[in-house]
């Protein structure tokens, strides 16, 4: 996360808690204004989605959501929604009666009591700007103290039906708890380790702070030691109340202030949750909400990532295999003709040379086989011998040029026989079996259903892997060229080569001009010596052809090396730059969608999680499930 991402929650906190803040209007303004720039970052989120089931359903929970974001803005200032949650006979309405002072919801120890669920407004309240669908509850006017900032929905039982089917208790009840800002989870000694109530409550808990009351203090044990060693795995309990609420309905009705752990309970429900805290905690049910949706993303995310990822190092693998199979196919094509290359090659770097004694051994040597065919001609006595003489040269010009045209060709032919239908047919099989596993939806194209389509595929990647071969390999030859022709490797075969020329020069001419004639006129020496015979000539003749030999020999080696490694570099280059994707490009791009997406949740979270840490102060005493209430 950059410092920008972080410093946002921060002065979005300094708007709404600091000096500059002093009003609810700016405090109204500034929340919206963050809630607005989540929700739009969320709603852009969802609009596309990768192939992928994971990521298609964390964008169906998150429109779920933000559906809810949306009627939390409409109801930002409107009094908290306090619901009773707990199962059959664990005392919601009677704690409700208590609290309000009045026998305003029926009562009942085992048997369901509550069906239809009972609303509790002050008179001087609306009930048509809280938001809520009345159609479906009992309407109930209570002038009470507690009432003041807030309403309060006594809810029916979790536990009476096993599905949540049209009118059941347990969907009426999931209908009404995404409207719900706190929760009382009402328990007792027997009721307090239902597994039902629990699953329940763990799905209920989200976006809600919780009030832990156990209840029939008059008949059970306090439990709530064991209770809270229980709910701490999942909720942060900063504490649990245990109350008799048929004691405190009667002190209310008795007009005796409340006592005790119920005084406690009433004091919580009227100070803590008072006007002026109503958008903190709808901000702090928001932002928790929000987080714990983006959880539930990114630890689906984690558990299917690794499929994906395999899914990615069998995609790369493969593609590495096509590459080092064309790359290997196309040096070897390239080297079938290494020669015609190096005699390219040598034409190149003595043109580069211009006229010298070297480059004319380099010319000599290159035309060599010309040379001594047309020698032929000198041996011709007839015009059908000339005539001879002249198909052959001529059949052998037309095969030099068959060779360069062969060679090629084979560039072109290179992208028809690259890939077996065998390798085709096992690259199919292999991918298709890993993205089963991934939760990848396949799309029509991502994996061909037959050979045909593959083998276009195959074709494609081969022409584009292939390109301008013919042209590279003419730039590889001037690179080569460039190299070998330097003025240094050239001064140094240049005087290797005119060293021994000058050699030999110099023993003939002061031979001639000196021994045999000059030293006798000027008294240098007595008698003059004969003129070099030819068995002096003939040993010089062969010593200059051996030591040329030697100097090509040497000069073609490094020009060969070279040559080598720049078409092995080449190909290796050609399959970099040109091989972009393998047989799956579909499904190669979708892999790379779903790691896009990953990153994306993953900043989701991070900024979520920062705004939550500095934005998301609650009152301390409310609880919620673990990571949302305040530490």
């Amino acid at each position: 996360m950059n410092r920008h991402q972080q410093q946002r929650p921060a002065q979005a906190a300094g708007r709404l808690f600091g000096g500059s803040a002093d009003t609810a209007s700016l405090d109204h303004i500034a929340l919206l204004s963050e809630i607005d720039d989540l929700a739009d970052q969320l709603t852009r989120w969802t609009a596309a989605s990768p192939a992928w089931k994971p990521a298609r359903r964390a964008r169906a929970l998150m429109k779920r959501l933000l559906e809810r974001v949306d009627a939390v803005r409409i109801r930002l200032e409107s009094p908290l929604v306090v619901a009773t949650f707990g199962g059959t006979g664990t005392g919601k309405s009677s704690l409700v009666n208590a609290l309000v002072g009045e026998e305003v919801s029926r009562v009942g120890r085992e048997r369901p009591t509550t069906r239809t669920p009972v609303l509790l407004i002050h008179p001087d309240l609306e009930p048509e700007g809280l938001g809520l669908d009345l159609s479906g509850l009992d309407v109930c006017p209570v002038d009470a103290p507690v009432l003041r900032d807030i309403v309060m929905i006594d809810c029916p039982d979790p536990d009476t039906s096993e599905a949540a089917t049209a009118g059941s208790n347990l969907a009426t009840l999931r209908s009404l708890v995404p409207h719900c800002d706190v929760l009382l989870y009402t328990s007792t000694q027997q009721k307090y380790r239902s597994a039902r109530i629990i699953e329940e409550l763990i799905d209920a808990a989200g976006g809600c702070r919780l009030v832990f009351v156990q209840t029939h203090a008059d008949l059970d044990d306090d439990i709530r030691a064991d209770w809270r060693e229980r709910l701490t795995g999942t909720y942060d309990v900063p504490e649990l109340f245990f109350v008799d609420s048929q004691r405190a309905l009667s002190e209310r009705q008795e007009g005796r202030p409340p006592t005790g752990e119920f005084g406690r309970l009433v004091q919580l429900l009227s100070e803590e949750l008072n006007a002026s805290r109503r958008v903190e905690i709808r901000r702090a049910n928001l932002v928790d909400l929000l987080q714990d949706t983006l959880t539930k993303c990114r630890s689906e995310y984690d558990e299917r990532l690794p499929a994906v990822r395999e899914l990615q190092d069998i995609l790369d693998s493969q593609r590495k295999q096509l590459k080092d199979t064309l790359t290997r196919q196309l040096t070897d094509e390239l080297l079938v003709n290494r020669n015609l290359w190096e005699r390219r090659l040598l034409t190149a770097v003595t043109n580069r040379w211009g006229f010298s004694p070297f480059s004319a051994v380099l010319r000599f040597y290159n035309g060599l086989g010309a040379l001594i065919a047309s020698f032929t001609f000198f041996r011709a006595r007839t015009s059908a011998q000339m005539a001879l003489v002249g198909a052959v040269q001529g059949a052998r010009w037309i095969r030099s040029r068959a060779e360069e045209q062969d060679a090629e060709s084979r560039l072109d032919r290179l992208g028809t026989f690259g890939i077996s239908d065998r390798q085709l047919q096992e690259s199919r099989m292999i991918i298709a079996g890993y993205e089963t596993a991934s939760g990848i939806e396949r799309a029509a194209e991502s994996i061909p259903r037959d050979l045909t389509e593959l083998r276009r595929t195959a074709a494609s990647i081969e022409g584009e892997f292939i390109g301008d071969a013919r042209r590279a390999i003419d730039g590889v030859i001037e690179k080569v060229a460039d190299q070998q022709g330097g003025w240094v490797r050239r001064s140094v075969f240049e005087l290797l080569f005119a060293a021994f020329l000058l050699f030999l020069l110099g023993r003939v001419g002061y031979n001639f001009f000196w021994s045999s004639f000059l030293a006798k006129i000027v008294g240098s020496e007595q008698q003059a010596e004969p003129l070099l015979a030819v068995d002096f000539y003939i040993p010089a003749l062969l010593f200059l052809v051996i030591w040329s030999a030697i100097l090509v020999g040497s000069f073609t080696m490094g020009m060969r090396r070279s040559l080598n490694r720049r078409v092995r570099g080449f190909a290796k280059t050609m399959a970099d730059s040109r091989l972009t994707q393998g047989l799956f490009p579909a499904l190669e791009a979708t892999c790379r969608e779903i790691e896009a997406d990953n990153e994306q949740v993953t900043r989701l979270l991070g900024e979520t999680q920062a705004f939550r840490r500095i934005l998301a102060s609650v009152p301390p005493v409310l609880g919620g499930t673990r990571g949302q209430a305040t530490e």
